[in-house]
């Protein structure tokens, strides 16, 4: 089963570039982000007549998370527990029925926090991973295969920059950000891509400006992290970069696993 997230930019600005590559990569389950759509207006007509059912969780003009899948949804939740008054569409959850039992798979949109000297965007920030690792905690308790996938806005490690030094004052790679990261990794799950390569230059982020895709001055901020159910059944993870290179891009390019197993 092929599990990958992406982070679209604007799922109707880019739905010729989303259908072209589910055509192409045939993803089982994709976590979409940054839809930037109320959920009456996702382009959902084209992205089912290629046999994905979809579940949105949507925002006029910015945020908003998706759910596409070959398989039908068991169950499906919006919006991450822990504050009641927190209106941005940044997470869905759906639960499928597979040959190994539950799978349990999340979009999430974790918010970017800059600039870090606003008195909202960076604790916005911190506050929203610290729900993630409670709500996490919990999950785990099931023990079920479950896949945390998204775009984390969060830089984990300086070999995950092109050039590191150009990010120390940026949200995305302050140490609390990193260091929340690491906690929600140390409950017990594997980080997908790490666990398969430890090679530098890999990136799943590339600004517009500047030339960064032509330099390959890049980011990795997307990541998918397994939960140990999920981590014995995975057989590969890749990140899907020509896809940066196709015309109106996003700024992201898909991350993919597979994991071995079945629809039930």
């Amino acid at each position: 089963m092929k599990i990958a997230t992406w982070n679209i930019n604007g799922v109707r600005a880019r739905i010729g570039n989303l259908t072209h590559w589910l055509r192409e990569s045939e993803p089982d389950i994709v976590c979409l982000q940054e839809i930037k759509s109320v959920d009456e207006q996702f382009p959902r007509a084209e992205i089912e007549a290629l046999g994905y059912n979809v579940e949105t969780h949507g925002q006029k003009g910015f945020n908003g998370v998706a759910l596409l899948s070959r398989l039908p949804f068991d169950e499906v939740k919006r919006g991450l527990p822990g504050d009641d008054e927190d209106e941005q569409a940044r997470f869905i959850e759906g639960v499928f029925s597979t040959s190994g039992g539950a799978l349990r798979v999340v979009s999430l949109y974790l918010p970017n926090g800059n600039p870090i000297d606003d008195p909202v965007k960076f604790p916005y920030k911190l506050s929203w991973m610290e729900r993630l690792e409670r709500w996490a905690r919990e999950r785990l308790e099931l023990e079920e295969a479950l896949v945390l996938a998204g775009d984390y806005n969060v830089i984990p490690e300086p070999v995950d920059a092109k050039n590191p030094q150009a990010w120390v004052n940026d949200a995305l790679f302050q140490p609390q950000s990193r260091r929340a990261f690491r906690r929600l990794k140390n409950l017990g799950f594997t980080e997908a891509v790490r666990a398969v390569t430890d090679k530098p230059d890999i990136y799943t982020f590339w600004d517009y400006q500047g030339g960064a895709w032509q330099k390959n001055n890049g980011i990795r901020i997307d990541h998918l992290l397994l939960s140990p159910e999920a981590a014995d059944m995975l057989g590969s993870a890749s990140i899907e970069k020509h896809v940066r290179a196709w015309e109106k891009p996003s700024d992201h390019v898909p991350v993919a696993i597979s994991l071995k197993l079945e629809a039930a």
